[in-house]
């Protein structure tokens, strides 16, 4: 097992275990941390994942489930280990990126690693230490609206020093654009002088490629997807043979009823909703009538009955983030999960009534659907848009094919097209 990834979320999770694979590494995601990893071992992997629900958890919480994570990838016998969170760096003041990376190098007895959110296919690039997404500073984003994790500053040194009392340094894109040699000598000289965490500059997958190439002896490092092309690239991390159709993320076949759930009111998510409300019979799950009590989810299950057989049915509580923002205040603060909730309970009746291809968007929306379902582990089967592949569930009674889709991922039509991508 050369590498154990450890990811904020499952779309997160996903999105990473699908990078890997891309780069030629055999790998699976689990769902949490399972009781043993025989199942995993036997796989013949070389990378798992274990995606976690802990991006907006309490930070103790999110500490202690990532400590857990990292306990079973060393028993599984992980040579290298890789904390994933979101190429918007979604997190609170408070946490949750800082806190758990200071856990993790303690718990590794490391005083060195980097912070690498850049993911250039997604247009996300960091420049001077600041955190672009399609040019836009972050902080200029529909990011700066997020319902849960607001981000009002572009800058992701000044945002992990909020999170973290460990000195944090740059390398900017003049040293990255040197190479990995250049860039390791950098490494060294801010650990000589007590930087603990490095943001490092990234504008183009070449820089990931060098970056990468400067990790390889770091046990740890802390990124977004991104990353994963340039850890494919080192020794120790490039795979000794080539794919087979005895690999875990082999296609099985599946079948069976057509629905999207989406719960992200992200920009992107909401333009894939208004794509896709013209074309598939739609249910909007009102959270004002979540949070009266009423019955929601047998309404949506027996409205979507009758409209299964002819084709996808789509059913959202996405809303636009400055509509969220303004009833912020006249809802409870648990609308969130109680939301969450009954989409997961709308998709579990989904399934129980023939759903075999379930589109989820929204990292919290997902984490949510694959508890109510199940779900014990992921294959990862074809790519449908950077970041976002169809999987195959484990723990199910039979396979689902499944897309969980990070709120901020994926085109304007991905609603639309994600169909064509199943084999």
């Amino acid at each position: 097992m050369l590498l154990g990834c450890i990811a904020d979320d499952f779309t997160g999770g996903t999105d990473l275990a699908s990078a890997l694979v891309a780069q030629g590494i055999r790998t699976v995601q689990v769902i949490g941390v399972p009781e043993t990893g025989e199942e995993v071992v036997r796989s013949g992997a070389e990378a798992v994942v274990v995606a976690l629900k802990t991006r907006t958890a309490p930070v103790a919480d999110a500490v202690e489930q990532s400590l857990t994570a990292l306990r079973w990838l060393r028993e599984i016998g992980c040579e290298r280990y890789y904390f994933k969170y979101c190429s918007t760096f979604d997190s609170t003041p408070a946490g949750n990126i800082g806190p758990v990376a200071d856990a993790l190098v303690d718990a590794l007895g490391m005083d060195f690693t980097v912070i690498c959110p850049a993911l250039p296919a997604n247009g996300r690039t960091v420049r001077d230490g600041r955190l672009f997404v399609d040019d836009a500073p972050l902080d200029e984003t529909s990011m700066r609206q997020h319902p849960l994790t607001p981000m009002d500053d572009a800058n992701v040194v000044r945002l992990m020093r909020r999170q973290t009392g460990s000195r944090v340094g740059l390398v900017g894109h003049g040293t990255v654009a040197q190479g990995p040699e250049r860039i390791r000598a950098e490494f060294g000289a801010l650990r000589s002088a007590g930087i603990r965490f490095a943001v490092v500059d990234a504008i183009d997958d070449h820089d990931l490629l060098a970056i990468g190439r400067a990790c390889a002896d770091l046990p740890l490092v802390t990124a977004s997807s991104g990353l994963a092309i340039g850890l494919a690239e080192t020794p120790r991390a490039r795979p000794p043979h080539g794919l087979t159709d005895g690999d875990p993320h082999t296609p099985v076949p599946f079948g069976g009823a057509r629905a999207v759930i989406a719960g992200s009111c992200s920009a992107a998510t909401n333009a894939q909703v208004e794509a896709a409300r013209p074309v598939y019979p739609t249910f909007p799950v009102d959270p004002c009538a979540v949070v009266r009590g009423e019955d929601v989810v047998t309404a949506a299950l027996r409205w979507a009955r009758p409209l299964l057989a002819d084709g996808p049915v789509l059913l959202h509580a996405t809303q636009p983030a400055r509509n969220v923002m303004a009833a912020k205040s006249r809802l409870p603060d648990d609308t969130a999960s109680r939301i969450e909730d009954t989409l997961a309970s709308i998709a579990r009746g989904l399934v129980d009534m023939g759903v075999g291809r379930l589109i989820v968007a929204g990292g919290e929306t997902s984490g949510a659907v694959v508890a109510a379902l199940g779900v014990t582990g992921l294959v990862i089967g074809p790519e449908i848009s950077p970041g976002v592949p169809w999987t195959w569930t484990l723990g199910t009674p039979w396979p689902l094919a499944l897309a969980l889709k990070s709120g901020n991922f994926g085109s304007r039509d991905f609603f639309l097209d994600a169909w064509e991508r199943l084999p």
